[in-house]
């Protein structure tokens, strides 16, 4: 069941009644507001690194804390939100999300502004999979609910490309701190309008809920990233720093997943994974941000550091991908009706590695013809992937398990995200090292410094000075390029090893019909919806994990209209 409401202003939208676009539009801002917060810190990366001098360590904190404690908190707010509502989920997060914007802005140490993160990434854990679940109880119709994803998915694109844009002007205008105060003025706005106009909705409310399963699950994803985080820093695979995470999370949730398998009431019904349309989804999802989250962060220091933009230009360059990526939101609904979304995402993540291989002409000098064409495409094919591998996961999804599969999709999205970052964080470093070498006349602790990154470089040249300052300064530039170019030929490949992980899905849209309806294709009439005989039947091709093993007395013939949308626990298909 699911789609309950809690107040007379809102006595439709969750049934998918007319005010279910109003609804969207409300979890669209919220989602753009934690899409831009994931984003707008990049191009303050430099103010920050000159106001609080950061370590090498708390740098890749600051940026990574937000996106890691995100990841490994979804799953324990998205199954909470099933259970006690998951408007009041949506709601404490907007709250918590308000206060930590105000403690970021006023930090004062890197310490601070570590926690402050972190306290970002909690209230986001609470406000995306509530969204996303929201979303999928308000719109049952596969078809209104494939265009609603894609408006989603667009002001998502919107929000993780404007952030550069936004947090370049609020740099060169103002101080860094500044990034975060503009989400206060939105939350203390959205705050009291999302507890008017958003439905309540819950999933099926059977046994309690698993509290140690939810912890289990959180430190679980958290030592993995963490694990994966100290690889991507250079630490060894068998130094403690690194095993030990990657061990006690691997652990955790092999644990996990026998404990979900064991409960009568999981938090999240293991058998989904069975199924090979969701199975893959999920998969590409972290693919597709593996490939492209590290490479946004090396693109922006590309843009300032060798080609010496501005913070603001750096966010214009950027706007393409933006533009790109919400015509391809704007048009997954009728792609995906066209294609299916074996070839809608397989096309997509071809798309982008072609994009991406374009790239690798970026040199030492601007080509801005080249750029945009490459953001452009890469946007385009990118947004394409994830719209197709969402829309499928989501449909395959069980109702009453909304909470449960969006925090999975959205732990996908945020484990691979940070997994990105320390992969192609590593692979750059790996190939930007050596090409220090270069610069014989620099002393060898000069070139140790710089061997950070390519800021650090800068600032030690400008210490040494002279002859040696420039040659190191411009070794450092070439090594910069040519771990660039490394780290994009590697990007290619995992999305091309996504394209062929996609030949899994379906090849057509199976769309169901808001009374429960599944396996019609567009095109299909509706077969007649008139009782039939009690006698349980098997479900239908594509027809989402239900309870079809146990059939039980066939409910009355009215339904309440929360529970319309639904089909009827009776073993069979809803008619």
């Amino acid at each position: 069941m699911f789609g309950r409401t809690t107040a007379g202003a809102r006595p439709r939208a969750a049934g998918g009644g007319a005010n279910r676009w109003v609804v969207l539009l409300v979890l669209c801002v919220s989602l753009l507001l934690v899409a831009l917060d994931a984003t707008v810190l990049h191009v303050a990366v430099p103010a920050v690194t000159e106001d609080l001098r950061p370590s090498g360590v708390e740098l890749l904190w600051i940026v990574d804390a937000y996106p890691l404690v995100c990841a490994s908190l979804l799953i324990l707010f998205g199954t909470l939100g099933d259970r006690v509502g998951r408007r009041r989920v949506l709601l404490l997060g907007y709250a918590l999300f308000g206060v930590a914007s105000a403690v970021a802005a006023l930090a004062t140490t890197p310490e601070v502004l570590v926690g402050a993160r972190a306290l970002l990434g909690v209230g986001g854990a609470m406000i995306m999979p509530a969204t996303l679940s929201i979303l999928r109880a308000v719109f049952p119709d596969r078809r209104e609910r494939a265009t609603a994803i894609g408006i989603w998915t667009a002001v998502a694109a919107v929000g993780a490309a404007t952030g550069p844009v936004l947090g370049g002007f609020l740099v060169q205008h103002f101080w860094w701190g500044s990034v975060f105060l503009i989400n206060i003025p939105l939350m203390l706005l959205i705050l009291p309008v999302g507890r008017w106009l958003l439905p309540e909705s819950r999933g099926d409310g059977g046994g309690p809920w698993d509290v140690l399963g939810a912890l289990m699950a959180a430190a679980g994803v958290l030592g993995v990233v963490l694990g994966v985080k100290r690889l991507g820093a250079g630490d060894a695979l068998l130094d403690h720093r690194t095993a030990g995470p990657l061990l006690a999370g691997t652990v955790l949730l092999v644990l996990f997943v026998r404990r979900q398998k064991r409960r009568r009431h999981p938090l999240i019904d293991m058998r989904m994974f069975a199924r090979a349309t969701f199975s893959t989804s999920v998969g590409c999802i972290v693919l597709a941000m593996l490939a492209l989250v590290g490479l946004e962060l090396i693109a922006v220091q590309y843009l300032q550091l060798v080609l010496g933009l501005s913070p603001l230009e750096t966010g214009l360059r950027l706007l393409p991908l933006t533009f790109a990526a919400m015509a391809a939101g704007a048009t997954g609904s009728f792609t995906l009706r066209r294609l299916g979304p074996r070839r809608m995402v397989g096309w997509g993540f071809v798309l982008t590695a072609a994009a991406v291989v374009l790239l690798t002409l970026m040199g030492q000098h601007d080509r801005p013809l080249l750029l945009t064409a490459g953001f452009v495409l890469l946007g385009f094919g990118l947004q394409t992937t994830l719209f197709g591998a969402y829309e499928s996961m989501l449909s395959e999804a069980p109702p009453e398990q909304a909470g449960g599969a969006a925090a999975i999709g959205e732990t996908s999205y945020q484990l691979g995200a940070g997994m990105g970052i320390a992969l192609l964080g590593s692979v750059m470093n790996a190939a930007y090292a050596p090409g220090l070498d270069d610069a014989a006349s620099a002393p060898p602790a000069a070139r140790s410094a710089a061997a950070h990154s390519l800021g650090e470089a800068y600032q030690v040249a400008l210490q040494l000075g002279g002859p040696a300052g420039d040659a190191l300064r411009t070794a450092a530039r070439h090594a910069f390029v040519h771990g660039l170019h490394v780290t994009l030929f590697v990007s290619a490949g995992l999305l091309l090893l996504g394209a062929l992980a996609a030949l899994r899905l379906p090849k057509a849209m199976e769309c169901a019909e808001p009374d429960g309806l599944t396996g019609l294709h567009d095109g299909q009439r509706a077969p007649d919806t008139r009782p039939v005989s009690p006698a349980p039947e098997p479900a239908l091709p594509g027809t989402p994990l239900r309870d079809h093993v146990r059939p039980e007395p066939a409910v009355p013939a009215r339904r309440a209209p929360a529970e319309a949308a639904g089909p009827a626990r009776t073993g069979r298909t809803a008619h």
